[in-house]
């Protein structure tokens, strides 16, 4: 073999990448199995049953990496409306089809038969993508309200109002946090986006004290250990599986905490699980792998070879990189409870796929810059 067709070969997938990526999947599906048996064998009969599922979530999400890593990034462009479309249609459907799927008191799933997705992750990726297409080509107009600040609040604004029917506060954060930054990074001017974060603040205020469950909820963040039957419960739960995984933990397998204590061990709640068998060591290889992908993202998104591949590249890290903080922090306490799944470690096909899909693209634009 010549040895330019081994650097082709090579370059073809970005090591630095794609090795703490199939890692965490790794430990993700291993830990999901040991989370989640307990809860599978009583309601389901079955201690393989998350585990099975989560493995062929695992081989899809490496497909759809494959596919995406080969799917050139610049055909996301024409692709932008579609979607935007095709995202905004299935938020809709949630609320006003039978498709609409409840659990835990919201409404975040469609279901078709045994498949079953998150349209707020899909509406997530498109709003990147569209906001990754149209402030590169209104680039020369950015600094006009009309142009680089109301198209885009807009949609977001269309977006929001959908995942609040939910109700999904978190990801309309995570949705808003990656819209605001995109836009600051594509050149809209600080002067729009802060004085719509300043308008924004009282709307957010309200719809916090709206509704009472999410009072409780900064109450119990507050001190937990107040509310520890109530608001207080999963977080207290949570810290005290972290206590008692100490430096190396008590041993995959083993916790305690998974054994009906902490809701949702397996997609909420396993970083806590993590903490517990596998102790701080374990936490901090996690946390290792996290920054190593997060890195790579960023180092993805400074050195693109066109405004598009960066603005995309920065919107696909920062929504997977927002998306770890908010989990963990939860987890650990230093954050208000919210419904996210922790990437490639929690239970859960659309999380998954979604994110696996997104470092694919990141592969792909890499070897763009690269060639």
């Amino acid at each position: 073999m010549s040895a330019k067709k081994q650097t082709t070969q090579t370059a073809a997938y970005d090591i630095q990448l794609l090795f703490p990526v199939l890692f965490l999947v790794g430990i993700g599906i291993v830990m999901v199995y040991s989370a989640s048996s307990a809860v599978a064998l009583k309601k389901f009969g079955s201690d393989y049953l998350f585990l099975k599922k989560q493995a062929l979530f695992a081989l899809v999400g490496i497909i759809g990496l494959v596919i995406c890593r080969h799917f050139p990034y610049r055909w996301y462009r024409p692709l932008t409306y579609p979607l935007l479309a095709l995202a905004l249609l299935f938020l809709i459907a949630i609320q006003v089809t039978d498709f609409g799927f409840s659990a835990g008191g919201s409404a975040r799933w469609l279901r078709f038969g045994q498949f079953s997705f998150q349209p707020s992750e899909f509406a997530r990726f498109a709003m990147v993508v569209f906001l990754a297409y149209s402030l590169e080509k209104k680039a020369e107009k950015i600094k006009e309200f009309s142009v680089g600040f109301l198209p885009h609040i807009l949609v977001f604004g269309a977006f929001a109002v959908c995942i609040f029917k939910q109700p999904d506060f978190g990801s309309i954060i995570i949705l808003a946090a990656v819209t605001w930054l995109m836009m600051f990074v594509g050149g809209v001017r600080c002067l729009h986006l802060c004085t719509s974060l300043i308008a924004l603040l009282p709307v957010a205020y309200y719809f916090l004290i709206y509704a009472e469950y999410r009072v409780k909820r900064i109450l119990s963040f507050l001190d937990p250990w107040q509310y520890p039957a109530d608001e207080g419960y999963q977080v207290v739960h949570s810290l005290m599986a972290f206590g008692t995984g100490g430096l190396w933990g008590v041993g995959i397998g083993k916790g305690h905490q998974k054994l009906f204590y902490l809701p949702e061990p397996h997609t909420d709640f396993i970083f806590s699980v993590i903490g517990e068998e596998i102790g701080l060591v374990g936490v901090l290889i996690i946390i290792a792998l996290y920054g190593l992908i997060l890195i790579k993202g960023i180092q993805i998104a400074r050195n693109a070879p066109d405004t598009f591949g960066s603005l995309l590249s920065l919107g696909l890290t920062t929504a997977m990189g927002l998306q770890i903080c908010i989990n963990m922090g939860v987890a650990m306490g230093l954050l208000p409870t919210k419904g996210l799944t922790l990437p490639f470690l929690s239970y859960g096909g659309t999380s998954l796929l979604l994110n696996m899909a997104a470092v694919g693209i990141l592969m792909n634009i890499s070897a763009s810059t690269n060639k």
